[in-house]
């Protein structure tokens, strides 16, 4: 069999995908493709990525250096650790270094907003400093915690006639991480140290003068009092969205984290695992909740208005009422969501899925409201109908409230919605009944399970731990952790055998 290496691409060539399906190459990709470039094909989608070399170099250039600084890591004197995240919590706190981040960030802004893009996420506040500086404070603290003996890594035991085996905990080596345009993301990739490992990490380009900032300003200078390798953690240059895609297929990555939400997430997540990559994906699609026979009405009004405050993962997606109070349930739902939606100055958008627009007062689907979303404003129905098989789409939205309805017979059929159309993060069930909420959480697929308002998935906020990222299981459960990824969960394992004679044998 020859391999020879992709130079070029011609307009209309048929590409193969999934096993039974094709596409054909457009004219822009076939122009824009050159010798040393990349293109990668997402076997779900039939997507075809281009990575340009010049993106392939200066990514493989940072692997390069986290991967010889894991190496040197080995051999750093103890606390090093801890002294790099005190002092990156200090330079945080430095208003003079708090300034210079503060004017990167003025013009990371002032160019989004030229492009038209959202800057909700994107600007740094005194909160923020706040969030980040705390976090860093609690790597630490973790780590002044660890006995300088290694005991801390040893997780069991066994011993047997002349000899035992240690199974210890080890470090999984190069993480990569992929974040969208939020600064304080920064501070929460830089937990992969506190287990050895190192990282490369990408933010979305309208941040990336920001994170350049705190890298400079901040991180590499408390790396070097520290006394840790300038590897250790490294920034990706680019502002191309192909360099997430150069970052997840190098195979010397040992785990790829995503966070963020929507198709970019899912389509970093295939090219990590089609690259043999294991993937923690921060979860998409947001939360599902569901009001069942003996849903109390204020709770569930309450619950629906406190998911909705703002867009991130753990929002609230998809509404669920069974029939029987979607009577009563159905206009306190309505109410809710335009609460929240008058705290940022709007109306809210609802999807309603077919077979249960029968709820929903029919002047709601004439009714023409301003959407507010990320790309810009637009005119829009107060309501739509929605394809039930349609039930998972994630509402991107900016400053209106968006989500969809269904009505349905019972919790079982609220459950098998969820886990055929849902991407298996978040559902909450509200119901005065235990066994029904015992049934809940035996049926339903999701790693996050609750009784109320679905934004307290988040690591921080429910286990007072700095979070590298949230997990759904639509591709599958990681192996022995919890949904929540922390830098103590970035370990494999290792076995230690200890032989009293030579004589052993089997």
């Amino acid at each position: 069999m020859t391999i020879a290496a992709l130079t070029s691409l011609t307009e209309g060539t048929v590409i193969p995908f999934g096993g039974d399906r094709y596409t054909t190459v457009p004219a822009e990709l076939a122009a824009a493709f050159r010798a040393g470039d990349q293109l990668h094909v997402i076997q779900s989608t039939g997507a075809l990525l281009h990575v340009p070399e010049a993106v392939r170099t200066a990514v493989a250039a940072q692997v390069d250096a986290a991967v010889d600084a894991f190496t040197r890591l080995r051999s750093t004197k103890p606390g090093a650790v801890h002294d790099f995240y005190s002092a990156f919590a200090g330079a945080l706190a430095d208003d003079a270094v708090w300034d210079q981040i503060q004017a990167a960030n003025a013009e990371d802004v002032a160019r989004a907003e030229r492009l038209g893009r959202s800057t909700t996420r994107l600007r740094v506040s005194e909160r923020m400093r706040h969030d980040m500086i705390t976090g860093l404070h609690g790597w630490a603290e973790q780590q002044a915690a660890r006995p300088e003996d290694g005991s801390a890594d040893l997780v069991e035991q066994v011993a047997h006639d002349g000899w035992s085996v240690e199974i210890v905990s080890a470090p999984l080596g190069v993480i990569g991480f992929v974040f969208e345009g939020r600064p304080n993301v920064f501070a929460d990739a830089a937990g992969v140290l506190a287990t050895g490992n190192t990282a490369v990490l990408r933010i979305g380009g309208d941040a990336l003068a920001t994170a350049q900032a705190i890298d400079r300003r901040a991180l590499r200078p408390a790396l070097h009092s520290a006394g840790l390798p300038e590897g250790a953690i490294t920034l990706v240059p680019v502002r191309d969205r192909a360099a997430g895609w150069a970052l997840f297929s190098d195979s010397r990555i040992a785990l790829a984290v995503v966070r963020g939400s929507g198709a970019a997430v899912t389509q970093l997540g295939s090219v990590a695992r089609q690259s043999g990559t294991p993937v923690s994906a921060h979860g998409t699609g947001g939360a599902w909740l569901v009001a069942d026979h003996g849903a109390d009405a204020g709770r569930f009004a309450d619950v629906v208005q406190h998911s909705l405050d703002r867009k991130v993962c753990n929002t609230l997606n998809v509404a669920v009422v069974v029939h029987d109070r979607a009577d009563e349930l159905v206009p306190l739902l309505l109410q809710a969501v335009d609460q929240a939606a008058a705290a940022r100055g709007g109306v809210a958008r609802l999807h309603v899925a077919r077979g249960s627009e029968q709820w929903v007062p029919p002047v709601e689907f004439e009714r023409r409201i301003l959407v507010r979303r990320p790309e810009g404003p637009y005119d829009e129905p107060r309501a739509s109908l929605l394809p039930l098989d349609e039930l998972g789409t994630e509402w991107e939205w900016e400053d209106t409230p968006e989500l969809s309805l269904v009505v349905v017979d019972d919790i079982d059929e609220a459950v098998t919605l969820f886990n055929t159309y849902s991407p298996q993060f978040v559902a909450s069930l509200v119901s005065a009944d235990p066994v029904a909420h015992a049934r809940f959480r035996d049926l339903v697929n999701a790693p996050f399970v609750g009784d109320g308002f679905t934004r307290w998935v988040d690591g921080q906020y429910a286990l007072a731990r700095p979070e590298l990222g949230l997990s759904n299981w639509e591709d599958g459960r990681l192996l022995g952790r919890a949904g929540v990824l922390t830098g103590s969960d970035l370990t494999t394992r290792r076995m230690f055998a200890r032989h009293d004679s030579s004589d052993q044998h089997r």
